[in-house]
């Protein structure tokens, strides 16, 4: 793979190249120094892939993007959210259909993707109300984006038998 995509590091916006013939050793030199990679799209003034800070925010993907576009429908972005490896965030515009399987997503899965689903979505889970669906969501803020559809049993009122009855439904990265 030849491309090229841009960096933030120290606020600053540089091109890495990502021409390295071995994608492995490339991956393990941006784990080692905490960085993820996200692609943006959508109503954005410049899409792309971008390498962000594990801690970054959507928000400061939206900003070394560049912002959003005139026409962007700014109210279905959580900037708030924190970024991960492999992550897609696409800004819809102004009167769009949105997918229906969480604001970040163009996969169109029909699953419900646990990491970035809303209380809405997630209550559409087979045996899912809205207090579980709470529950998921503040556990999530919490302790991170869910590793595994098995990391779900960590959440009280969730046991062995409701998970059996969702897991084919949810997509966890």
């Amino acid at each position: 793979m030849n491309q090229d995509f841009l960096s933030a590091k120290d606020e600053t916006l540089t091109i890495v190249d990502t021409s390295i013939n071995n994608p492995e050793e490339n991956d393990a030199l941006i784990e080692e120094q905490g960085l993820v990679i996200v692609d943006i799209k959508g109503e954005i003034s410049r899409p792309g892939i971008y390498e962000v800070s594990i801690n970054s925010r959507i928000h400061d993907v939206i900003e070394l993007a560049g912002g959003f576009s005139d026409e962007a429908d700014q109210t279905h972005v959580n900037l708030a959210q924190k970024v991960q490896d492999e992550m897609m965030i696409i800004v819809p515009k102004v009167g769009e259909a949105l997918p229906t399987t969480g604001t970040n997503t163009g996969a169109g899965s029909g699953k419900v993707r646990i990491n970035y689903a809303t209380q809405e979505e997630i209550e559409t889970l087979s045996g899912i109300g809205p207090s579980k669906a709470q529950a998921i969501i503040q556990y999530r803020d919490e302790h991170g984006f869910f590793n595994s559809v098995e990391d779900l049993l960590q959440i009280s009122g969730i046991g062995e038998k409701t998970l059996e009855n969702m897991k084919e439904d949810i997509q966890v990265p």
